[in-house]
């Protein structure tokens, strides 16, 4: 597709988009502060320490957590490892392609790790074994599906999973992996919410339409009373829509949080 014509798309999906909402409904029929179903499924992969498959609406991704024995970094001797990365599955969207990671998929790492390691919702000390010898949790993101809105999407799932990951016991310098471990048990669940704003309107919970069309799109992560992150994506923004946001990010976050149990 040409530049021109792929303009020309767009201009005319936005066109579409905001005459629907100037009607008080999105094209997939929700309000403006509609988030899509969640559904959450834990412990779907049997090999991991914790693992949660998340739809939010259309859009799917899988989180897995594996602990390993490894050095702790240089800056940070007495302190566990704690880090993440993310596969974009080709299947997931015309737009994915196999190799290395994209800048796509860097940004959502970083987002969802961000969001967790602000919240301070894992003791990473508490990881430290001995010197020289630290447990690391390394984090997987799979986007299985993608129809907008996967930093949510995968927030809910790394969150959801971390609640149901077990750290093996270490026998003999070894980890035993017979599934009973103690629990992670995170301090507080820290969950983003996403926004858009196309012409006048903010949108939460974009759909991979309503993102393509977007002036704005900021992720504010929250715990149950904190501020985790914010990660202003593109576009600009007035303090008072700013501060409405954030509201906004408390009261949907503090819905999602009782999902995860």
């Amino acid at each position: 597709m040409d530049e021109l014509t792929e303009l020309i798309l767009t201009e005319n999906r936005r066109k579409t988009i905001i005459s629907s909402l100037e009607k008080g409904v999105r094209l997939d029929g929700r309000k403006a502060d509609e988030v899509r179903e969640i559904k959450i499924k834990t412990d779907v992969m049997p090999h991991a320490e914790g693992s949660a498959l998340v739809e939010l609406g259309d859009t799917k991704v899988l989180a897995t957590y594996k602990i390993t024995i490894d050095k702790p970094f240089p800056d940070r001797l007495n302190e566990g490892i704690f880090m993440f990365n993310s596969e974009f599955v080709p299947l997931a969207h015309p737009s994915f392609e196999s190799g290395p990671p994209n800048e796509e998929s860097i940004e959502l790492s970083r987002v969802v790790d961000r969001g967790i390691r602000s919240a301070e919702c894992i003791d990473v000390e508490s990881l430290f074994i001995e010197e020289g010898k630290v447990l690391a949790v390394f984090g997987d993101l799979w986007v299985l599906d993608h129809n907008g809105n996967l930093f949510d999407c995968a927030s809910i799932a790394a969150i959801s999973a971390l609640i149901n990951t077990k750290i093996p016991e270490i026998k003999d310098g070894e980890l035993v992996r017979d599934g009973k471990g103690k629990n992670i048990e995170p301090k507080v669940l820290p969950v983003s919410v996403s926004f858009v704003k196309i012409g006048k309107y903010w949108l939460i919970d974009p759909s991979y339409e309503e993102e393509l069309s977007a002036d704005a799109c900021i992720t504010i992560t929250t715990t149950e009373e904190h501020i985790c992150s914010i990660q202003k994506r593109w576009g600009a923004l007035s303090k008072e829509e700013l501060m409405d946001l954030i509201d906004i990010s408390f009261k949907t976050g503090n819905d999602i949080r009782r999902l995860l149990y």
